[in-house]
């Protein structure tokens, strides 16, 4: 994806770093319906107000080069519709917008995007469509080389050893702007090197529909895995966070929390060690809908869990600080 900078009402000395065009007199103009460049036709211009001027602008696909449009009454509709109607065309869209907020719909709208965002020289729309830039080139990337599912993680046998009441807490459920599938989950734990795989709510229940977006991760002190490796407590996510869910084969990918929710409920405490006797603990809602994985693979309700089974989760070394992994050693109980 281009990011040109609209230089028609102020004066911009270079281009700035990270742009592909500019749009003034001197470089890319608009002209009437056409935008020029060294006095050669470039492209074609169409200025949306209503209906009429998408129909306009639709007849143009696959007769120019750069189809590039500007918005009355910002909308999101008409650019979708032009994506698509682009598509399997030589012809290029390129959208000028107004507002930081809009560049990232026109860069992804349909999940493709427009070929080209233009804005203005103020610096939060020159950031914005950096940002947006760089994110099309990720994803790019991770297009061509098949790497949409980030990682393979090896998974440990955890074998519980203790099951107790855990008083009333605090507990967050993460819900996700994507669907989980039977097998994923968070991988959540009271210590910043043992974790549970705690399975996302796919499962049907005679009591409460599923909420398939959901993992109902327990308490806040608890640490959970950011899409970038590090740790965060579950009590410092947020909205737009991205964060990575694994499944029971050890696939991870990358989600994006759409909300939290807190409320008070009764929790259970449940102890394990690994292989090599390693321990960990963490606190859980006691809810049939609150699951852990077996040995299996099979979901199992963490109400009941009991002394001697064997759950699914992943054993870090070393230790953490503000969420990266550090050589020193932490002993956290």
């Amino acid at each position: 994806m281009e990011i040109w900078i609209d230089c028609r009402s102020e004066e911009v000395d270079a281009l700035p770093e990270g742009f592909d065009r500019r749009l003034d007199e001197e470089h890319l103009s608009i002209k009437g319906n056409k935008i020029m460049e060294n006095g050669s036709i470039f492209g074609a211009y169409t200025h949306i107000k209503d209906n009429s001027g998408q129909v306009e602008a639709k007849a143009l696909i696959g007769s120019v080069s750069w189809l590039l449009v500007s918005f009355n009454d910002w909308s999101m509709i008409p650019i979708e519709n032009l994506i698509a109607a682009a598509e399997g065309t030589p012809t290029k869209i390129a959208a000028l917008v107004n507002e930081p907020h809009q560049v990232q719909g026109v860069a992804f709208a349909l999940e493709q995007g427009v070929d080209a965002v233009v804005v203005k020289s103020q610096p939060t729309m020159v950031e914005a469509a950096l940002i947006a830039k760089a994110l099309r080139l990720e994803r790019q990337e991770h297009f061509e080389t098949g790497s949409e599912v980030t990682q393979d993680l090896t998974l440990s046998l955890l074998e519980i050893t203790g099951v107790e009441e855990g008083g009333v807490g605090d507990r967050y459920c993460i819900d996700f702007t994507s669907l989980l599938e039977k097998g994923e989950g968070m991988l959540i734990g009271s210590n910043a090197t043992s974790f549970m795989l705690v399975h996302g709510e796919t499962i049907s229940s005679d009591f409460v529909p599923v909420r398939p977006f959901r993992v109902n991760a327990g308490t806040p002190q608890s640490y959970t895995f950011m899409a970038d490796g590090t740790t965060k407590y579950i009590s410092e996510l947020s909205s737009s966070d991205s964060i990575s869910v694994i499944n029971d084969a050890g696939k991870t990918r990358t989600v994006t929390i759409g909300r939290i929710k807190i409320e008070r409920r009764p929790m259970l405490l449940f102890r394990w060690k690994d292989e090599n006797h390693k321990e960990g603990h963490m606190f859980l809602q006691q809810a049939e809908t609150v699951r852990a994985v077996g040995a299996n693979g099979n979901p199992i309700s963490v109400t009941t869990l009991k002394i001697g089974d064997k759950i699914l989760g992943c054993v870090d070394n070393g230790a953490r600080h503000i969420g990266a992994a550090i050589s020193s050693t932490v002993n956290e109980r």
